[in-house]
């Protein structure tokens, strides 16, 4: 199983010295969690394995036969400028340090450095590294507005322009190895984007999932980090923690905004440090997979309260995803129904009834406070009660009609069309206004807007000739 938590590229180790190497090997993934390691005593070979195994980052000796660390730093920034160079030499000497540095390596360590220093050095240039090639794919796929692996979005339906911008962000973020926050209203479909994500990083463990609303500080603890045979009452044998499941994958903690206090101190430590100690353990145990946390909160306002920890929160919005509501996805809303009721009638042996044409208009006014869960249970409620050939818009009118009998400040607020102080428009502007709308929804597509108003494209390129024209 591949665990490595820094799966993007690989880290190449060029010394003539193979038992510096192995020492070095064994600290950067003992200490750092870095696995993904190639060595080079030839600094010769080091190009040809630059090229072959996509190296990102080299760590370089500078006094070695045949060729010389400051001629092999010149030749790989000038054929590989990507590719990150920290020099790693016996010389402590300022003068050589900042030709090296002059040459384009990004930082300079001395063998007798203190370790825990270098193994920081390496992470934050693999940061910098990730973070680099993450803007660049982000700015690739904006500009030409293409999903490289469609295939994995299959089962989130939407023709939505910001959820396609999501699955362009993610698509751009997958192969880092930092945490991920999702954020989203409650039925917004957040455990989906999470599997999304777990799919395009291509990682061979697990999606481990877990709700930690709820959790006390102990129970949180053991749920995560495991336990020895010991550690408490009842403790019987020793449990491995969903951490360790989730080795060489994902670890998905759902309402990560109702974490308590105490365990909100355990998580950043997990992510801050890259270890954890199971309960009942004095030996640490590396993490070796990748956070991803959801949240419906506004942890803004938590960490005004003092709820949540300003810290963590950082931590954990290294990469942010906003999921829409359904109420800002209105073209979702046919297709997310039509899917449902089709789902429904395969479960319920029952064949798929016509909808009415006015249902979609009918929800298109609706704000759905429930989101897609709340739309898939509307439609599996109404196909259980489907008796004819079209289907009963009752179940909906009822839910319609309760947000109508809302208190009246807030039925106000989504029901005033046009302000009560100004004489109503007329039918002509009333047109001209529907007309505007339909061509926002269908984002300027005039046979899908023909469809929206029910009428021809022929008849919709005349009103909108008129419209221009102010005939």
């Amino acid at each position: 199983m591949n665990s490595n938590p820094y799966p993007a590229f690989g880290v190449l180790l060029v010394d003539d010295e193979p038992a510096f190497l192995r020492s070095l090997s064994i600290v950067l993934e003992r200490r750092g969690g870095i696995n993904h390691i190639f060595q080079c005593q030839d600094s010769r070979e080091a190009i040809a394995m630059i090229e072959r195994e996509n190296i990102g980052l080299v760590l370089l000796d500078l006094t070695m036969p045949h060729l010389s660390g400051e001629a092999l730093l010149t030749q790989i920034k000038a054929e590989f400028p990507e590719v990150a160079v920290i020099i790693i030499s016996g010389l402590n000497q300022a003068e050589t340090a900042m030709n090296c540095i002059r040459l384009g390596a990004h930082d300079y360590f001395v063998k007798t450095t203190e370790e825990n220093r270098l193994v920081e050095g390496v992470k934050r240039v693999i940061l910098l590294q990730e973070m680099q090639a993450e803007n660049y794919a982000l700015r690739r796929r904006f500009l030409t507005d293409t999903l490289e692996r469609p295939e994995v979005f299959a089962s989130i339906i939407t023709r939505d322009k910001a959820m396609r911008s999501v699955f362009q962000y993610l698509e751009s973020v997958a192969p880092s190895s930092q945490p991920v926050m999702i954020c989203g209203e409650s039925g917004v479909g957040k455990e989906l984007i999470a599997r999304a994500l777990h799919r395009l990083s291509n990682r061979n463990g697990p999606l481990i999932s877990v709700n930690v609303a709820g959790l006390d500080d102990n129970v949180f603890a053991d749920t995560l980090f495991g336990h020895h045979r010991g550690a408490f009452t009842g403790a019987d044998a020793a449990r491995g923690g969903l951490i360790e499941q989730a080795a060489g994958g994902m670890l998905f903690l759902d309402e990560i905004g109702d974490l308590s206090q105490a365990s909100q101190v355990k998580l950043l430590r997990l992510i801050q440090e890259g270890e954890y100690y199971p309960l009942g353990s004095d030996r640490p145990k590396r993490l070796k997979a990748r956070i991803v946390v959801a949240t419906h909160q506004d942890l803004v306002r938590k960490q005004a309260a003092g709820e949540f920890r300003k810290d963590l929160y950082y931590r954990l919005k290294t990469h942010q995803v906003d999921i829409p509501p359904l109420r800002k996805r209105r073209l979702d809303i046919p297709l997310l129904l039509e899917h449902f009721l089709q789902e429904a009638a395969d479960e319920l042996g029952k064949e798929k009834p016509t909808i009415p044409k006015e249902l979609p208009v009918l929800l298109a006014n609706y704000t759905f406070p429930g989101n897609i869960r709340e739309l898939r249970a509307l439609a599996y409620d109404a196909m259980s009660q489907h008796r004819a050939r079209m289907l009963s818009m009752d179940v909906f009118r009822r839910v319609l009609a309760q947000q109508k009998s809302a208190p009246e400040s807030v039925a106000q607020a989504e029901v005033m069309l046009f302000d009560p102080d100004l004489p109503l428009p007329s039918l002509q502007d009333i047109g001209d206004l529907l007309t505007q709308e339909a061509m926002r929804r269908s984002d300027g597509n005039q046979s899908l807007a023909a469809r929206l108003l029910g009428i021809s494209q022929p008849a919709l390129s005349k009103r909108l000739k008129k419209t221009q024209t102010g005939e």
